[in-house]
């Protein structure tokens, strides 16, 4: 069914930056501590600008704010900030610690939820929970000063909020039109005696003109008591308008002085508005009241309950009576916000499961991020500029790559930069509520100033020739499947532009990643963190190679995908029909050499354990299996796909090339399941699961004392909490299973995980299910749980896995989220103005449930939104 209502109709316009997404929520939470603003020697990266230089130091790629609006260019920014008049500083960004200074890695510090946005952002709600007291940042600091043994020290361990001494901070927007954004915060005081608060909504350009000579400083300037006006040569003029409060006005530079110990080029630099409100300095402030960053100073004092609201507007057109229309628009826009929602989610699913599924939605679409990063002017300066002293530079083979862009963000403050196969699963769950954008990311990183020349899509700025699992193809055949159910017709100029693309990076896996040309592949890291014996991607002395089972298997999975694509493409050009052929017989290669390995015939498949592992060889010419249960093992259910007999009756090139090829080697053909056997619907299994080895691995899968928790599947199997595996070679290297963040340190920081549960991980084994059954059909059938004797088919264990998924978001015996940690002061159990508010982890604890990593990690998270919408169909 095609989507109806205003914000469709919005969505549905062309050249989406020029009109309804041109202002969004696209300030990142952190720009301090990332590699673009790193320009030290030695690419220490988090100290090079922490969180203490933030308010002092002029960004040079981008900015930051809490709950930030910004053009999709990033000239022009609007953000608040608030003071509670005892902080040493305005809170203006959010407060984490660095990767050094926890003892789980970075973390962020603070209490805020996206609460809503359409998306072409038309409305958009965020809450932001600020103390009343002094906010801790020594403390938290010292008290994260713990062994990787211990939890995370959380700002719900102190005593800030005890008493309910905070403010609730709703920041709404609401567009009147492309050009003009309404912004509202209210302020409500939750305690229990009266408080001081301080707002101040803030207007400044980004940095461009200092590293860029082609363009003048920009100025906003004062044009009366209620208003100001800013001009640049980037974006014309726009009008401010506020309702009373002092104006204050600064630049956006450096302080110089006190970061480098040298003369400012202004005297009234970034921190000024800071200063002059905090320290009361009166001079760090512009009297002729114009400068590059301005802020609305609002004093408030409320009393116990109290709430009030500060009003702002910015246009792009000067507007009489700014104050007409103001709420009205508001009212209009979020009732069109609910109205979207209404129609994407099916009128019959439960008020919390809907609760869920808008939250994720609306969290993905707040983690939305203009990202500029050019590592070329990066490397040797721009025109002008003196080139950087750095000792080993980093990404210094990426000098291409110029990104300059909105991009889904896996959490824009503990991971403000994009991540190349987190992205592929956000567009899945982009795919239900914008698939034009779910498009437009994925085809983003097929560019050439994104990808590399030799093929290779970007990782992430920490190490763009990082090895991400190649699950962009299954990301644009989700997107495209899923745009063709709701439409009845896919995007096929879409699918075509990706599958060229894509068709380059293949080759990049091929030639770089199967470098004997055997078939069977090697990617080390992969994402898998901490679940490996030793570290993939250095691997100990004397093993000379690793045919790895998780990136054989990625690779079949990427060759089904562009088989499948390479048929729908065919339909209408017949030119394709070779290139299915060819993936098709790469499928059958890939098929037999994860189950024959060199003359010894060393098969990644165990026929003792039924299960898949990684194969090492050594340079004593032996080779051994690394017997570890891990996800490893379930990837090869990935490689699935199910076609009916219709899309190859005009395939003669195609139908001609697999039979001859089936006659020729039936060996192959037995190996991804009977081929020339189609179910009583007329659909063919290509898998290189056969029934046995699926259902083997369905035994491991679904037992409660290996993979399944109580909250989905784990990412190591429970086994190995008796069982720990050691590999005896150059002294012992053993892994054990752990339900959440590991205690080894392979990786440092927060890359550190063993046994908890990935949503995105889950959700493909999910989908995988549901593949099969479509073939298998209700007949086939299978314990779930392993030993309980209770039978089900494909289908229902999917639904099974997936209830299981959504408890982590349903309400416990406590009356909390399952995924709430410590709680002292009970606030997500009792408190009504907390126990409502979700947050979307990175992973969770495989025993608990226990939400882990980043907290805002919507990006994938939101995958269980999609999972909660299946079911309802699947049932």
């Amino acid at each position: 069914m095609v989507q109806k209502g205003i914000e469709a109709q919005r969505l549905a316009i062309p050249d989406s930056y020029r009109n309804w997404k041109k202002w969004g929520p696209y300030l990142a939470d952190r720009q301090w501590g990332t590699v673009r603003e790193d320009y030290s020697e030695y690419g220490h990266a988090w100290d090079f600008i922490n969180h203490e230089k933030a308010r002092s130091n002029a960004y040079r790629w981008g900015e930051e704010g809490i709950a930030g609006f910004c053009d999709s260019r990033e000239i022009l920014c609007l953000a608040p900030a608030f003071w509670n008049g005892k902080d040493p500083i305005l809170k203006e960004r959010l407060y984490g610690l660095t990767n050094n200074q926890g003892n789980h890695g970075e973390d962020v510090k603070e209490l805020y939820y996206h609460q809503e946005s359409t998306p072409t952002h038309s409305y958009c709600k965020f809450l932001y929970k600020y103390p009343q007291n002094e906010f801790p940042y020594e403390e938290l600091i010292k008290k994260n000063q713990r062994s990787r043994e211990e939890p995370e020290y959380e700002l719900l361990d102190s005593t800030i909020f005890k008493d309910n001494a905070y403010f609730d901070c709703y920041i709404e927007y609401a567009k009147a039109d492309v050009n003009d954004i309404l912004m509202k915060i209210t302020v409500i005081n939750r305690g229990k005696k009266p408080a001081n608060i301080h707002i101040l909504p803030h207007l400044w350009f980004r940095n461009f003109w200092k590293h860029n000579n082609r363009f003048s400083r920009p100025a906003i300037t004062s044009s009366g008591s209620n208003s100001v006006e800013s001009r640049s040569t980037r974006n014309g003029r726009y009008y401010l308008y506020h309702q009373g409060g002092k104006q204050l006005f600064c630049e956006n530079e450096t302080n110089n002085k006190k970061i480098y110990g040298s003369e400012n080029e202004t005297p009234f630099v970034k921190d000024g508005i800071n200063d002059r409100v905090v320290n009361r300095k009166r001079k760090t402030v512009n009297p002729d009241k114009t400068g590059s960053k301005f802020a609305i100073w609002h004093k408030l004092r409320l009393r116990p309950g109290q709430e009030k609201s500060i009003k702002v507007r910015l246009s792009k057109k000067k507007v009489l009576k700014p104050w007409e229309d103001f709420d009205d628009v508001f009212d209009q826009r979020e009732r069109e916000c609910q109205e979207f929602y209404n129609q994407t989610l099916q009128s019959h699913l439960p008020v919390a499961h809907k609760h869920i599924a808008q939250r994720a939605f609306s969290g993905l679409l707040w983690t939305k991020q203009f990202y500029y990063y050019d590592v070329f002017k990066w490397l040797f300066g721009g025109p002008g500029e003196l080139k950087p002293f750095r000792s080993n530079p980093r990404n210094f083979s990426w000098q291409h790559l110029t990104n300059r862009h909105v991009i889904s963000m896996p959490d824009k403050w503990e991971y403000p930069w994009y991540a190349a196969w987190d992205l592929a699963f956000h567009t899945a769950a982009f795919a239900e509520i914008d698939p034009y954008f779910a498009k437009e990311q994925l085809l983003l990183v097929l560019r050439e100033s994104y990808m590399h020349p030799n093929g290779q899509i970007p990782a992430y700025e920490w190490n763009f020739s990082d090895v991400n699992p190649p699950v962009h193809s299954w990301a644009v055949w989700t997107v495209y499947e899923k745009e063709k159910q709701l439409n009845g017709k896919g995007d096929f100029k879409f699918l075509e532009k990706a599958f060229q693309k894509l068709m380059v990076n293949f080759t990049w896996w091929v030639n770089q990643k199967d470098k004997h040309g055997t078939d069977l592949f090697e990617g080390g890291f992969l994402g898998l963190d901490n679940i490996g014996v030793f570290d993939r991607n250095h691997m100990p002395p004397g093993i000379t190679r690793m045919q790895q089972a998780d990136a054989t298997s990625w690779m079949a999975m990427f060759t089904i995908n562009m088989l499948r694509m390479s048929l729908e493409l065919a339909e209408e050009n017949d030119a394709y029909e070779e290139a299915a052929a060819k993936f098709f017989r790469h499928f059958l290669n890939i098929a037999w050499a994860m189950h024959h390995i060199g003359q010894k015939d060393i098969s990644l498949w165990d026929d003792t354990d039924n299960f898949y592992y990684d194969v090492v060889e050594m340079s004593s010419g032996t080779s051994h299996r690394l017997k570890v249960r891990s996800l490893v093992g379930i990837i090869p259910m990935f490689a699935v796909e199910v076609i009916h007999k219709d899309l190859f009756k005009n395939l003669k090139e195609f139908n001609a090339r697999v039979a001859k090829i089936v006659l020729t080697r039936p060996d192959l053909a037995s190996l991804i399941s009977r081929i020339e056997e189609m179910n009583e619907n007329g659909n063919y299994l290509f898998a290189i699961m056969r029934g046995f080895r699926l259902e083997h691995l369905l035994k491991r899968l679904l037992d409660e004392n290996e993979f399944l928790s109580d909250y989905g599947i784990r990412s190591l199997s429970k086994y190995h909490k008796e069982n720990p595996y050691v590999f005896d070679h150059h002294g012992h290297h053993t892994i054990s299973y752990e339900s959440g963040e590991s205690r080894s340190n392979m990786f440092g920081g927060n890359s550190n995980w063993r046994g908890p549960i990935w949503m995105p991980l889950n959700y493909m084994i999910v989908q995988s299910l549901r593949k099969y059954y479509t073939f298998y059909g209700p007949t086939y059938v299978y314990e779930f749980p392993t030993g309980s004797g209770k039978k089900l088919n494909l289908n229902q264990i999917a639904n099974e896995i997936t209830k299981r998924l959504v408890r982590l978001f349903e309400r416990n015996e406590e009356g909390k989220y399952q995924y709430h940690s410590s709680d002292p002061l009970h606030l997500y159990s009792k408190d009504p103005h907390f126990k409502d508010e979700h947050l979307f982890y990175e992973f969770f604890d495989g025993d608990s449930g226990k939400g882990l990593g980043a907290s805002h990690q919507t990006g994938w998270t939101a995958l269980i939104a999609n999972l909660i919408m299946e079911m309802e169909e699947s049932e």
